[in-house]
C-alpha cells in the first residue's frame, strides 16, 4: 500500500476512538508543555541578566581599592589608594581598554527652584563616564575635559531628577543647588527606567569628580573611590584586567608574591558564569520535565498493545487480502507516530501559553524584574520531533507484534 492511504487509515483508525487516543496523548502533551515551559522560562532568566548588565555598561571593568582592617582590627574599610592619575594611566598604557571614567560617589539634598530632593544616586564622574556605562544623552550635552580640570560647577541630570525639581520646563540652563553650592544643568540622560531591583536609575545627578571632591567634600587629595573601565570587546575584557592588574601593581609598587591593594572585577566574567548557572538550571529542569515523556511513551506502548489485541481479527482480514507484513508495521508505526506530534503539537501550544502566564505573573508580582518572554523555536522544533521519535520507539512493539501475527489464527480471533 502506499503511504498516502496507509496514513489516510491510520487517522480514520485512531478517529473511531477519539476518546481513548486524547487520554493516550495527554502524556506527550504534559511533558513537552512541561519542558517548553522550563526552556522559556529558562532563556528568559538568562536574557534578564544579559539585560541587567547591559545596564551597567560595555564590557565594564571596575577597579576598587582592597579593604583593610579598620580600627582595632574590628572591620574593614576602604583603602584611600586610587587615583585620578591611575585612571588616565590606563586609558593610556592599556591598548584593550577603550574608555575610562574615575568615580566619586557623594550625597546630599538638591534644590531646585522650591523644591527640595535627595537623590538616590550623586557621583563625580569623568568625561567618558557615559562611553563606560553606554549611557545616552536625551537634552543638552555631557561635561567635557575642561570642566573636569577646572572642577566647573556643572551637572547632568537624569529623567526623574527633571520631573522632581523642573516639572514642565527645559532643565537645560537650569541652576540647582547641592550644599547651597549652585550647579547649572549641561544635559539631561536618557530614560533608564528601575534596575532589577527596583531601585530607579534616572533619580541620578552626575558631576565632574574633581568638583565633588574639591567644592562639596572640600578635599585636596586626587583619591577616586572607583575605576570604571570598559574594555574594547568582550573578547579582551580577560586580557584588560590582565594588563589593568599589571599596571596597577607596578604603578602602586606592589612587590611580587604580596596581595594588591586594589580589586579588579570583570562583570563580563560575572554575566557568564550566572549564564552558566542559569542554562545549567534549565538544562536540569527540562530533563526531569522530559520524563513525563517516557511516561506518555508508555502509555502509547500500552494503547496500541491493547489496540492489537482488539483489531486482531481485522488484521488477519487484510491479511488474507493481500497485505503484507511491512503495510501492518508500518499502519501501526503511523498511528504511534501520529498520535506523538499531535501531542507534541498541542503540548507546544499549552507550553507557549504557560509561558506567557508564568512571565506575566512574575512580572505582576515583581515589576522591577522585567522578567521577558521568550519563546525558543528550535527548542520547540525539537521537542516535536523528540514526541514523534518517543512515538516511533514505544509503537514499534506493537506494530511488530501485529505484524507478525499469523493470518489463520488472526481469523480465528474471537
Amino acid at each position: 500500500m502506499r503511504f498516502s492511504d496507509l496514513f489516510l487509515l491510520s487517522l480514520r483508525t485512531l478517529g473511531k476512538n477519539k476518546l481513548r487516543s486524547g487520554l493516550t496523548v495527554l502524556g506527550v502533551v504534559i511533558g513537552i508543555a512541561a519542558v517548553t515551559v522550563m526552556v522559556s522560562i529558562g532563556q528568559g532568566a538568562g536574557q534578564m541578566i544579559r539585560n541587567e548588565f547591559a545596564t551597567l555598561g560595555s564590557n565594564v571593568i571596575i577597579v576598587f581599592p582592597a579593604r583593610k582592617a579598620g580600627g582595632g582590627g574590628v572591620r574593614e574599610t576602604p583603602a584611600q589608594n586610587l587615583t585620578a592619575a591611575d585612571a588616565q594611566a590606563i586609558a593610556d598604557e592599556c591598548p584593550s581598554v577603550r574608555a575610562v571614567s574615575p568615580l566619586v560617589g557623594a550625597s546630599a539634598q538638591v534644590v531646585g527652584g522650591n523644591v527640595n530632593w535627595k537623590p538616590k544616586d550623586m557621583q563625580g564622574v569623568g568625561p567618558d563616564y557615559l562611553d563606560v556605562r553606554n549611557w545616552k544623552m536625551d537634552d543638552g550635552e555631557f561635561f567635557t575635559d575642561r570642566d573636569v580640570a577646572a572642577a566647573n560647577k556643572v551637572c547632568v541630570i537624569g529623567h526623574t531628577l527633571w520631573i522632581k525639581l523642573f516639572p514642565g520646563m527645559d532643565p537645560v540652563g537650569q541652576q540647582l543647588r547641592v550644599k547651597n553650592i549652585p550647579f547649572t544643568v549641561v544635559g539631561v540622560l536618557a530614560k533608564k527606567g528601575a534596575d532589577l531591583v527596583g531601585n530607579d536609575q534616572d533619580d541620578i545627578i552626575l558631576m565632574p569628580y574633581t568638583t565633588v571632591r574639591k567644592r562639596l567634600q572640600g578635599s585636596q587629595f586626587s583619591n577616586v573611590d572607583v575605576i570604571m573601565i570598559s574594555a574594547r570587546s568582550e573578547q579582551e575584557s580577560a586580557k584588560s584586567v590582565t594588563e589593568i592588574t599589571a599596571l596597577l601593581a607596578e604603578r602602586h609598587k606592589i612587590a611580587p608574591g604580596r596581595p594588591n591593594d586594589f580589586q579588579v572585577e570583570n562583570t563580563v566574567e560575572i554575566a557568564r558564569v550566572m549564564n552558566i548557572i542559569t542554562g545549567s538550571l534549565t538544562a536540569m529542569l527540562s530533563a526531569i520535565a522530559a520524563i513525563s515523556l517516557l511516561v506518555g511513551g508508555v502509555g502509547i506502548m500500552n494503547i496500541m498493545l491493547v489496540s492489537v489485541t482488539e483489531r486482531t481479527r481485522e488484521i488477519g482480514i487484510r491479511m488474507a487480502l493481500g497485505a503484507r507484513s511491512r503495510d501492518i508495521l508500518r499502519q501501526f508505526l503511523i498511528e504511534s507516530v501520529v498520535l506523538s506530534a499531535v501531542g507534541g503539537v498541542i503540548g507546544i501550544a499549552l507550553g507557549v501559553a504557560g509561558s506567557y502566564a508564568v512571565t506575566a505573573g512574575i512580572n505582576a508580582f515583581l515589576p522591577s524584574a522585567k522578567w521577558p518572554m521568550v519563546v525558543s523555536i528550535p527548542a520547540a522544533l525539537i521537542g516535536l520531533a523528540f514526541a514523534a521519535a518517543v512515538g516511533m520507539f514505544f509503537g514499534y512493539y506493537p506494530a511488530r507484534r501485529a505484524s507478525k501475527l499469523d493470518p489463520i489464527d488472526a481469523l480465528r480471533f474471537e
